[in-house]
């Protein structure tokens, strides 16, 4: 039920992917307003950072899927 014995590592995939994506993004196209206009775009080394940590998550995750 509900991805069977794998169930953790698809969630590990999906939450990888989302933090690797959600900051690619923030990257890419930063919101055209802001509340606050002290902070006009993200944190550039935080979230270059959790980039790649959400791909090395999403690597591991889709290597022990094909094991």
């Amino acid at each position: 039920m509900l991805g069977g014995p794998n169930l953790i590592v698809w969630l590990v995939l999906a939450f990888g992917g989302a933090m690797f994506v959600g900051n690619v993004a923030a990257l890419v196209r930063p919101p055209a307003r802001t509340k606050d206009a002290a902070i006009a775009h993200a944190p550039r080394r935080r979230t270059i950072a959790m980039a790649c940590l959400g791909a090395l998550v999403s690597v591991w995750a889709v290597a022990s899927l094909l094991r």
